[in-house]
């Protein structure tokens, strides 16, 4: 295949938000041995003794779309994720905008679970007036807030808020719910990857 025509393809995914890491075929990494990572300072004003339960990789057709870490609270319990707070820390490897990113979080939602057209919309709304378009190299860091919300960070910049529980709830389940279209990679994020053989 021509690479002009290869590079057409990947554009048009781009820009339809297919390469997206939410739907993408992942790559996932247990947490790696050596000195705990430091917490995001959004991460540790907001969750006391914060420690990382997972990371992992997310690729699309060989290309490194983000790392992904979960940071948890003691006492924290993967099956009822969405008791606890928690912050899921991404680190894009490519550019996407920021709407494309909203759309493609709005349709994992809906892949999950049944939604209004009319709350659908909203919600999408919402979401696109958070999420920013990212470059690579950028960090993105969603606090989840059950009961309230989700708060949203670029590096140390604060982004903005969403006050809407339900949206929040299953915005983190699309990496965290036994329903995610990345169930190995909510599996390394949740600490229960698999040890890789010798």
């Amino acid at each position: 295949m021509p690479w002009s025509l290869i590079s057409s393809l990947m554009r048009c995914a781009v820009a339809q938000g297919l390469a997206l890491a939410l739907t993408l075929t992942g790559v996932a990494a247990a947490v790696p041995s050596g000195p705990a990572p430091l917490a995001p300072a959004a991460v540790r004003q907001a969750l006391a003794d914060a420690a990382v339960s997972g990371q992992g990789a997310l690729r699309f057709l060989g290309l490194h779309v983000y790392d992904a870490r979960l940071w948890v609270a003691p006492g924290f319990e993967a099956e009822t994720f969405e008791r606890h707070p928690l912050a899921l820390e991404l680190r894009y490897y490519r550019a996407f905008r920021g709407a494309a990113i909203a759309q493609r979080s709005l349709e994992e939602i809906l892949q999950q679970a049944r939604v209004a057209p009319a709350q659908a919309q909203h919600w999408r709304t919402l979401l696109a007036q958070v999420l920013p378009d990212v470059q690579a190299g950028d960090v993105l860091t969603g606090l989840y807030l059950p009961g309230q919300g989700l708060q949203l960070w670029q590096g140390d910049q604060r982004l903005g808020s969403i006050e809407d529980a339900e949206l929040a709830r299953r915005f983190f389940g699309i990496w965290l719910s036994p329903r995610t279209s990345q169930p190995a990679l909510r599996r390394a994020l949740l600490g229960q990857q698999a040890p890789e053989a010798p």
